[in-house]
């Protein structure tokens, strides 16, 4: 247990699904596709979306490559059957293997990001097909340390309902959604690779890191205060750092201001262009 990060569940359930709900109405879509991994994530994504819209309004895409395990695609079917959501599932295989033989030296974090890019393609493109909106599935942990694909499908999305929670604060709200607890329980992977974990690439536990990021983040909490706690200095420093040089996966691209209105800058928001919200 780990009481700074507790949140009220029932509050953060009702405010997310309002969210998802008035951000695609309000720009004049009904149906929702979410990336379905088998992952904790992408499964409360794929709740709340439901619950937001309807199951038969929200399309949930399995991408398996062939070396995904098969536990990964049980297990998003397992929320398909539950939610009884729309569903397809798209093998990426044929998508990326004829770059990997063009690239014969190409290393996991490349495949990876390749794979993660391919998956983005199909959701856009099933997007389109049923006049959805992408829903993504990131986590404010992954975010702060850049433990995602730039343009890949976990970052490229039109909302991204669950990325003000912390990997900790997921499993909690994923519990109140009555997410399966064989999802809730295993080891976060991306499912790269055969037997590959979020944390054993990381070297650390998500708990450890959200521990710290919480203190540095929404405290507000230098290094040294942070460590005056107890945690080891090594570790917060590599996690601070780590935040900060992962600063250029959060932003969106960058645009020189050269006029009075710049997009991004003085043109961003909905009352820039008279958009009102319509039930």
């Amino acid at each position: 247990m780990i009481d700074e990060l507790n949140i009220n569940t029932d509050l953060v359930r009702r405010l997310l699904t309002d969210f998802i709900r008035h951000e695609l109405h309000v720009v004049g879509f009904q149906k929702a596709v979410v990336a379905l991994s088998g992952g904790i994530d992408s499964a409360v994504t794929a709740y709340l979306s439901a619950e937001a819209l309807g199951p038969e309004n929200v399309l949930a895409v399995r991408m398996p490559y062939q070396t995904s395990s098969p536990d990964s695609l049980d297990h998003a079917m397992l929320v398909i059957e539950e939610l009884g959501v729309m569903h397809d599932t798209v093998d990426i295989t044929p998508l990326v293997e004829p770059y990997f033989e063009r690239e014969p030296d190409i290393d996991r974090v490349r495949r990876g990001n390749v794979m993660g890019r391919a998956r983005m393609l199909v959701v856009y493109d099933l997007s389109a097909k049923i006049s959805g909106l992408v829903v993504g599935t990131g986590n404010k942990t992954e975010a702060l340390l850049g433990y995602t694909t730039i343009f890949g499908v976990d970052s490229a999305a039109a909302i991204q309902p669950i990325a003000d929670l912390y990997k900790y604060q997921v499993r909690q709200i994923a519990r109140a959604l009555s997410v399966p607890d064989v999802i809730v329980n295993k080891p976060p992977s991306a499912d790269l690779w055969p037997g590959q974990t979020d944390e054993g690439e990381l070297g650390y536990s998500y708990d450890d890191a959200d521990r710290v990021l919480y203190r540095l983040v929404d405290q507000r909490m230098s290094i040294d205060e942070v460590v005056s706690e107890g945690f080891p200095q090594d570790f917060v420093e590599q996690l601070w750092r780590r935040v900060r040089q992962m600063q250029y996966k959060r932003r969106l691209p960058l645009i020189p201001k050269l006029s009075e209105r710049t997009l991004g800058h003085d043109f961003r928001y909905l009352r820039d262009w008279g958009a009102r919200h319509e039930d």
